[in-house]
C-alpha cells in the first residue's frame, strides 16, 4: 500500500507557509487513506504557483499551458477510465483564461476532479490583480484599486451544472483531506475551489481573515438553489460540500468503450475508431 513518502516528488519551492504546501500535502493524504496506488492517478496542472503541483505529487502527471489543465484532464480521462484524474491549477490560471474549458467541464460532467487553489491574486508573476481579486484591491496592476469585480467560482460551477461543488481552506487540513477524498469518489465532474493564501503577495486574504470570517457548512444543501443562496449570503465565505448529484457521467452518456490502452498492443481497433467518430458526426 502506498504511503505519503512514495507520493513525494520534487521539493516544492514555493514561499515558505504558502497554503500550496497543505492543498499538496492534502491531496497526497486524501490518496493514501482511499488506500490507490500512484500509478491510478494522473494529476494535470496548468501555469503558476499551483502549476508544479503536478512535479511534487509523484503520479502520473502532465504541466501544460496556462489555463490548458481541465481539457488535457478531460482528455486523459476519456483516454483511460481506469485513471483517477485531478485537473489542479490557481485563481488565474482556472477563472481566467481557463474559464471557458472550466464551465463546459461542469456542464459535461467529466468524471473527474477540478481542485483550484484560490490565493487571490498572481503570485508566480510576483502580484499581480487575479480574477479573484476584491473590488478595489490594490496591487502593482492596480494602484488604485481594482476596478473590476471577482469572478465568483462556486456560484459558476453550480449553475453550470457541476454534480459536486464544494469549497475548502488550506488553513483547516482535516476539513480539506475530508472534502478531496469525496471530490476524488465522486462519480461526475468535481469542483472544488480552496482558499490558500498567499503570504508574500497578498496582505489582505491572510489566515487570520478566513479564521475570521469563513462558516462552514456540515451537510450539502438540497438543491442548486438553496446552495447558491448561501454562498451568496456568505460573499462566498464558506466552506464544505455544497452540493452533490448523483447522474450519469459524460462517459456513461456516450456509450462507448474508450479502450485506447489497446493501441500498444497492435493496431488501433478500425470499429472503435467508427464508433466514436459516428458520435460527432
Amino acid at each position: 500500500m502506498a504511503t505519503v513518502k512514495d507520493l513525494r516528488g520534487d521539493q516544492p519551492t514555493w514561499c515558505p507557509g504558502c497554503g500550496h504546501f497543505s492543498i499538496m500535502a492534502g491531496i497526497q493524504k486524501a490518496i493514501v487513506q482511499l488506500g490507490y496506488e500512484p500509478h491510478e492517478f494522473a494529476i494535470v496542472s496548468g501555469i503558476g504557483c499551483s502549476g508544479k503541483v503536478s512535479e511534487y505529487v509523484r503520479t502520473n502527471g502532465f504541466h501544460t499551458i496556462h489555463g490548458r489543465s481541465v481539457p488535457i484532464a478531460q482528455g486523459v480521462k476519456m483516454g483511460n477510465q481506469k485513471l483517477k484524474v485531478i485537473a489542479s491549477g490557481g485563481d488565474g490560471d482556472g477563472y481566467g483564461i481557463g474559464l471557458g474549458h472550466f464551465v463546459h467541464a461542469s456542464r459535461r460532467n467529466i468524471d473527474m476532479s477540478y481542485i483550484v487553489m484560490d490565493n487571490n491574486i498572481y503570485g508566480l508573476t510576483k502580484g499581480q490583480t487575479s480574477p479573484r481579486s476584491e473590488h478595489g484591491f490594490v496591487t502593482k496592476t492596480t494602484k488604485e484599486g481594482n476596478k473590476e469585480y471577482p469572478v465568483d467560482p462556486v456560484s459558476t460551477s453550480l449553475v453550470n451544472g457541476a454534480t459536486f461543488v464544494a469549497q475548502a481552506f488550506a488553513g483547516d487540513i482535516k476539513q480539506m483531506v475530508d472534502i478531496i477524498e469525496r471530490a476524488i469518489e465522486h462519480k461526475g465532474f468535481s469542483h472544488v475551489n480552496i482558499y490558500s493564501p498567499c503570504v508574500t503577495f497578498n496582505k489582505i486574504n491572510t489566515y487570520d481573515f478566513y479564521k475570521e470570517r469563513l462558516t462552514k457548512i456540515d451537510e450539502p444543501f438540497e438543491n442548486r438553489d438553496e446552495a447558491l443562496a448561501k454562498v451568496r449570503e456568505l460573499d462566498g465565505l464558506v466552506t464544505g460540500v455544497l452540493y452533490e448529484e448523483k447522474r450519469s457521467d459524460f462517459q456513461d452518456k456516450l456509450g462507448i468503450d474508450f479502450d485506447t490502452q489497446s493501441c500498444a498492443n497492435g493496431e488501433m481497433d478500425v470499429d472503435l475508431f467508427h464508433r466514436v467518430e459516428k458520435q460527432f458526426q
